[in-house]
């Protein structure tokens, strides 16, 4: 085994242990969640950026909020309302004078966008202009104002969340920003007795303090390792059948797909599920990802990436029943190989 291995089979065992420990901190002020948790943290150490979506009381934001406060990053909250102006996120210019030469210049005053760690709380109520000006801070990580491009700090996450009632007065995102998303994380309500708990705690004031549990060069050291985990031939096809088997009128895609799917998921789909598969085996210790990685993750990396027809929504068939189907018409112990040129 290499020097390079070793380190890595060592930083494998930190991350798991790391993840066990911010799932302790978060538990003094989260009750149950853990599947939204094990989600946030996976589109974090893949790089990426996830999309709460849940109805009004789920703790969406007390959960980012937590989240951030368990680790040794930078958080803004951007509450987005619909007069809100692009450079009420990034930034403006502004004039200023130096009080020895008098000489007037422009300086750039950066927005709230610039931090580690980004809230966008429903970010569905603001105008696509404004949400628009998310769509380089997301992918490129830059800001671009005045002719100059301004660097985004490392590591950058926004966790958006947005309500799926009260659709007057909202902008639905549209799919080129939703694929921006590496996840769309549905948060469900709580089981009897995790509700139970919450009233307890909550009227009689029981909420814990949460420690700082990993730094940004820890996270970012784990993005990189996220990148070197080792992953099969076939499980890479497993991930690579389930992308292709979403687009209707290909040879893969099976009847149901041809019926009910509009349209299908693009190359990305296949990177998030190999990614954040991966970046699931080491939050567990392992090193290397499995099938169940790929189909722990699948809801929320394509639920966003598929979109059915009128006639799937005539017959009550959402994007959750479609990736189910997805799910059963897709072996996992197929033999994949690279198909050839």
């Amino acid at each position: 085994m290499s020097e390079q291995e070793k380190n890595d089979v060592a930083a494998v065992q930190r991350c798991e242990k790391a993840y066990n420990r911010l799932r302790d901190e978060l538990s003094k002020v989260i009750v149950g969640q853990s599947d939204v948790i094990e989600q946030v943290l996976v589109a974090m150490f893949a790089r990426g950026h996830a999309l709460l979506e849940g109805v009004p009381g789920l703790a969406k934001t007390l959960l980012i909020s937590s989240l951030a406060k368990s680790l040794h990053l930078s958080f803004k909250r951007i509450q987005f309302t619909p007069d809100l102006m692009p450079s009420d996120i990034t930034g403006t210019e502004v004039i200023q004078e130096d009080p020895e030469t008098h000489q007037r210049s422009y300086k750039f005053l950066a927005g709230p966008l610039f931090t580690n760690m980004l809230l966008a709380d429903e970010i569905n109520r603001t105008p696509p202009k404004t949400q628009a000006a998310m769509l380089e801070a997301m992918q490129e990580r830059q800001v671009s104002a005045g002719g100059k491009i301004h660097g985004l700090p490392a590591p950058f996450f926004v966790l958006a969340t947005q309500n799926p009632l009260e659709q007057e007065g909202t902008y639905p995102l549209p799919e080129a920003q939703l694929d921006r998303f590496l996840l769309h994380i549905k948060v469900d309500y709580p089981s009897p007795a995790e509700e139970w708990e919450v009233a307890r705690r909550v009227t009689s004031g029981q909420m814990g303090d949460i420690n700082a549990v990993l730094s940004g060069e820890e996270i970012i050291e784990f993005q990189k390792l996220v990148m070197r985990v080792p992953v099969s031939d076939q499980v890479l096809g497993y991930c690579w059948a389930l992308v292709r088997a979403t687009r209707p009128g290909t040879t893969e895609a099976p009847e149901f797909v041809n019926k009910w799917i509009n349209w299908g998921a693009g190359p990305r789909g296949v990177l998030t599920l190999v990614t954040c598969a991966k970046a699931r085996a080491i939050l567990y210790g392992r090193y290397h990802a499995t099938v169940q990685d790929v189909q722990a993750i699948l809801k929320p990396a394509m639920r966003h990436r598929i979109a059915g027809n009128y006639a799937a929504q005539a017959n009550g068939l959402n994007s959750e029943k479609l990736v189910d189907m997805l799910l059963q018409a897709i072996p996992a112990d197929r033999k994949y190989e690279k198909p050839a040129a």
